[in-house]
């Protein structure tokens, strides 16, 4: 069980010296400003009287109204439950953490303000979506504060919404966990796929031999004795297929005394390798090491090299080197100054001779007041994949996709569900040249820790022909676009007049087929249509011809008998030119009327001038703007058929002929 291994501490307190305490809450604090939240946690429900539970623990009953007493002791249950709250979202098991700030909600001292926001944090976490949106306007209700968190609720609540809407609309994706040994205890991340290598990072335990750590409260100089964590974050090297059941795990020795590594990246030779670094209380850097013979240096490497001053700066973190598959670019995450947030994406150019410029940030169109990690460039796709807890997403850090070339960047899109979760998601490694297929981190199927992921994209085809409608003859030279609201791709008929996408998306498609001389035509399909499907076998599209100038008759656009009022009927059939117009935005058109020669030449120019202006009239109701359209009657002045035989006798047909509405394409 995920938790049973994560008890990454073995608890000692002694009493042997004064500065040591004993107080559960007081153990609990040093703890938590040590950063060991599980410890806290487990402390602080020992402040609280309840039992540690490595699978979770229930609320005791009695125990809201018990911290609502008037008591000495209310302020230590309120104290206690907060933080206890805080520890377990601060070391992701927001399941539990979720049960405790619902009870700090109830706390009217102002400390405990941000307990609504993070009740709602934890409930987006648990895919709880409808009620976290609920739990952040309680807390913009009552926040009166315009700082961070205020800001930062605006984006929660429409990443709940964009959660509800995603979730319920799975795009093509398929994630699977690995079911080895590279999932093994504490967390699996930054999975790097580089020839027939596999290397992680894993913080899993190691043999300490019972060393002992000493932690100290600055506020109130207090100590605790623990035994130093045996989970280590170290750089391991798989051998064989990760998606099979059996591999073979080797760990790459620590290359300093007490450092931990993670995150390798190498550039294209495989002779240099970057890393982050890092000791208990350092700040994190980044080194390289150069390809060495084996009794050089560790595993056939060097010893490391910190990076200078362009990279690491004194006091700040800089982690997650990722070198750009053309060898151009070294792309990492740092808090240095210069930013736009907290963690930002920078790049540094690698020269010919392998060393590096100055460190460029990638932008505020990539960056944000959030952080930005874990970075993967493809110089093929000219595509960036990274993660970001600062936009709006599923929750925690989601992965995010940019198109450029280093100098302009296109609006990050959020690959959204199920390639997101609602927790955290990062670190992309490819298995082909079109990063269709790889490797990533997340935590959704864990309560504490980054596991890794097999993900491979999955495609809708869609395969059809154009035609014209008068000829039913094949047509070539269409450029048919395929536009998914995101991104388009296009494709130009040859002489069958077929056209073929494969797309990684079921999103509201949009089919759209232009060549000179023809009507446009769009055809629509939404995500019920396409949810269930691989291929879509598109109906040929038909396309219509057209002249400026040259009258095209609108068939079975009928009026009652000596009116101008349309029939239901025609006005469906006049749709068939609300949808030309509509897929047309560039044309105007003149609507006409005509008559037979039943009855006198000015009767019947004012009643073929009311009829079309009926027809321009409904259009408008449609939508369609006034000034696209021109009506214009003709009465019996231009007949395109007898009205009469030649021997005077009455011609129906002729006169049925002359009865018509037409429309022309104007000249620009």
């Amino acid at each position: 069980m995920k938790l049973k291994i994560l008890l990454i501490l073995c608890l000692l307190t002694t009493a042997a010296h004064a500065q040591f305490v004993t107080n559960s809450k007081r153990v609990a604090d040093v703890y938590f400003q040590n950063k060991e939240y599980y410890a806290a946690a487990e402390y602080y429900k020992k402040a609280l009287q309840i039992s540690p539970d490595s699978s979770g623990f229930f609320i005791p009953f009695g125990f809201e109204n018990k911290i609502k007493e008037e008591s000495p002791k209310k302020d230590d249950y309120e104290y206690s439950v907060f933080q206890l709250a805080e520890s377990l979202r601060l070391y992701k098991n927001f399941t539990d953490a979720e049960k405790w700030y619902a009870l700090a909600n109830e706390f009217t001292n102002p400390r405990y303000a941000l307990s609504p926001f993070w009740y709602g944090v934890t409930l987006r976490a648990n895919q709880r979506y409808d009620e976290a949106i609920a739990a952040f306007q309680v807390f913009q209700r009552k926040y009166d504060l315009k700082d961070e968190y205020a800001s930062r609720t605006k984006t929660e609540i429409a990443s709940c919404q964009f959660a509800l809407f995603e979730v319920s609309h799975p795009r093509l994706f398929r994630t699977a966990k690995l079911k080895n040994d590279i999932n093994q205890a504490g967390s699996n991340y930054t999975p790097l796929q580089t020839g027939n290598n596999f290397y992680f990072t894993s913080s899993r335990p190691v043999n300490t031999s019972g060393k002992t750590q000493v932690l100290s409260d600055q506020r109130n100089d207090a100590k605790v004795s623990k035994k130093q964590s045996p989970y280590v974050n170290a750089i391991y090297e798989t051998s064989g297929n990760p998606l099979t059941e059996t591999i073979s795990i080797k760990k790459i020795p620590a290359l300093a005394k007490d450092q931990e590594t993670a995150t390798p990246a190498f550039l294209p030779s495989g002779k240099v390798m970057f890393i982050t670094g890092w000791s208990a209380k350092d700040t994190r850097k980044i080194y390289q090491l150069n390809s060495a013979a084996p009794a050089a240096g560790s595993a056939g490497w060097s010893a490391p090299a910190e990076l200078g001053s362009n990279v690491n700066i004194k006091g700040f973190n800089a982690m997650q080197p990722s070198v750009t598959k053309n060898g151009k670019y070294l792309i990492f995450s740092s808090d240095r100054p210069g930013g736009f947030g907290k963690y930002d994406l920078w790049y540094c150019a690698i020269r010919p001779d392998g060393s590096l410029g100055q460190a460029v940030n990638m932008g505020s169109t990539i960056n944000t007041a959030g952080d930005e990690e874990a970075p993967y460039y493809n110089a093929k796709t000219k595509k960036l994949l990274y993660s970001s807890n600062g936009k709006v997403g599923l929750g925690g850090f989601d992965f995010f996709e940019s198109e450029g070339d280093f100098d302009s960047w296109s609006e990050p899109r959020n690959l959204g569900y199920p390639f997101n979760s609602s927790k955290d998601d990062l670190y992309f490694t490819p298995l082909d040249d079109n990063d269709n297929e790889g490797y990533i981190s997340s935590d959704r199927e864990s309560l504490c820790c980054l596991e890794i992921f097999h993900m491979k994209r999955e495609f809708l085809g869609i395969n059809g022909a154009i035609i014209d409608c008068d000829t039913k003859k094949p047509l070539e030279n269409v450029v048919v676009t395929l536009d998914d609201s995101l991104q388009k791709f296009k494709f130009t008929t040859g002489k069958d007049g077929k056209y073929s996408f494969r797309v990684n998306s079921n999103r509201l498609l949009k089919i759209t087929a232009e060549r000179a001389k023809y009507f446009i035509k769009t055809l629509s399909y939404s995500y019920d249509q396409l949810a269930q499907k691989d291929t879509l076998f598109s109906e040929e599209i038909c396309l219509t011809p057209f002249e400026p100038e040259k009258p095209i008759v609108l068939k079975d656009v009928l009026y009652e008998f000596d009116k101008a009022d349309l029939t239901e009927l025609s006005k469906g059939k006049l749709d068939y030119l609300y949808t030309i117009l509509i897929d047309n935005p560039d044309i105007d058109i003149e609507l006409s009327a005509h008559t037979d020669n039943k009855g006198t030449a000015e009767y019947n120019m004012d009643l073929s001038n009311r009829r079309a202006q009926s027809c321009l009239d409904y259009l408008v109701t449609k939508g369609i703007p006034a000034e696209r359209m021109t009506s214009k009657g003709y009465g019996l002045t231009k007949p395109v058929a007898p009205n009469q035989f030649s021997d005077g006798k009455d011609n129906p047909e002729g006169r049925a002929m002359n009865r018509r509405t037409e429309f022309k394409v104007l000249k620009k």
